[in-house]
């Protein structure tokens, strides 16, 4: 069991991840955007930030270089749909910045649970 810091701008994704996440025995805690997990990680540290890429105030990429800046150990799931841009491949970016691992939207809970035990081994 790890402590999950889930980051998306849309509720029904946090309620969605968290519900994923909490039927595998992990603890959750969500933000909103970067600025809000930047805080949460700062007062409550999580063992992953599960982290969306596009979100207002501060975005997934900024706020994978934040956290990895304060703790080069964190690990990082960067999650992305694409947006409207989706020819710009957001998850390489957050990859190239410091992100441990990436997973596409919509994904499963055993492909996220592959990922977080991936992310725990190394």
């Amino acid at each position: 069991m790890v402590k999950v810091l889930v980051v998306d701008d849309e509720e029904l994704v946090r309620l969605t991840l968290r519900q994923m996440l909490e039927s595998e025995g992990h603890d959750v805690l969500e933000a909103r955007n970067g600025r809000e997990a930047v805080a949460i990680q700062n007062k409550t540290p999580a063992d992953i930030v599960l982290t969306d890429i596009i979100m207002p105030e501060q975005e997934g990429i900024e706020t994978i270089i934040q956290l990895r800046r304060q703790d080069p150990n964190l690990r990082i799931i960067a999650i992305s749909g694409g947006g409207r841009m989706k020819n710009l491949d957001f998850l390489r970016v957050a990859a190239n910045v410091g992100a441990d691992a990436t997973l596409t939207k919509p994904f499963t809970t055993d492909e996220l649970v592959e990922v977080i035990r991936g992310c725990m081994v190394d």
